[in-house]
């Protein structure tokens, strides 16, 4: 039997019954004592399980982290999608909606919009943080020390020749979008496609996901992209207030809405 396979047994275990002490879950499990005792020691490094008082074993908080962090990325799908669906109505454009996963962006749902060229991610695809408007819009406003991991991990692919791949200048980048509140990408990813991207927070004002909008018409920021800023802001902020931030937003710099363009930025009406 693998040492995962047990781990997963010992869990299962010490949910249902636990506390328990490390003979009743050998006894229970059917393995050797030892190899319990060295199990469950590996597993309290881990953090997920802890001693009692008493001795005896049970499960920590650090898999109701694990759990809720799963349960967010889950629920701010569904509460994205209706968000999503009216933007690419609005704007004909492809709004992608992503998710922070082990320090990179997933995929995990879109709606096309109805222009021709489109980037249309298949859900499910990965992509790093330091490219587009979703990647860098999670990237800006994860903890300085996430954000070095992220750029010191290694060469910064370069996808096209927009994309920013010297670490100084992506720093710079980064500061730049916390400012605002969102992301640009000119090109990033493929020439000729643009995306305008901000973040999903979650009650510790991490992010979680980000929705961004993708297409061919030309993004720069500023007041022409504001429609698209105003319609991100309201989605985005509506969602992250589900998943429990409870902090300031917009986040940034609140872009002024153009008239003639404010119809377009009421998602909702």
């Amino acid at each position: 039997m693998s040492s995962i396979r047990r781990s997963i047994q010992a869990l299962d275990l010490l949910a249902r019954k636990g506390p328990l002490g490390v003979r009743a879950v050998a006894l229970q499990l059917g393995l050797p004592l030892g190899s319990v005792h060295r199990l469950l020691l590996d597993l309290a490094e881990e953090g997920v399980v802890e001693r009692t008082g008493d001795g005896e074993w049970e499960l920590s908080f650090r898999l109701l982290e694990i759990t809720g962090l799963q349960l967010d990325r889950l629920q701010f799908s569904r509460l994205a999608h209706p968000y999503a669906e009216r933007i690419a109505e609005a704007t004909r454009e492809t709004v992608n909606i992503n998710a922070l996963h082990a320090m990179m962006g997933v995929c995990i749902d879109k709606v096309r919009g109805n222009e021709g060229m489109q980037l249309d991610l298949r859900i499910g695809s990965r992509g790093p943080l330091h490219v587009g408007g979703a990647g860098k819009a999670m990237l800006a406003f994860l903890n300085e020390a996430d954000q070095k991991r992220v750029i010191e991990a290694a060469p910064l692919v370069s996808l096209t020749p927009k994309t920013i791949t010297n670490p100084k200048l992506l720093r710079e980048e980064l500061v730049r979008i916390r400012q605002r509140g969102y992301a640009i990408d000119d090109q990033e990813v493929v020439i000729g496609v643009y995306c305008v991207g901000m973040p999903i927070l979650d009650r510790n004002a991490r992010p979680v996901g980000a929705l961004s909008i993708t297409g061919p018409s030309p993004k720069r920021a500023g007041p022409e992209v504001a429609p698209f800023v105003a319609m991100l802001s309201e989605a985005c902020g509506a969602i992250s207030r589900r998943l429990g931030y409870a902090g300031a937003w917009p986040l940034g710099e609140v872009v002024p809405v153009p008239a003639a363009r404010r119809a377009r930025a009421r998602v909702g009406a």
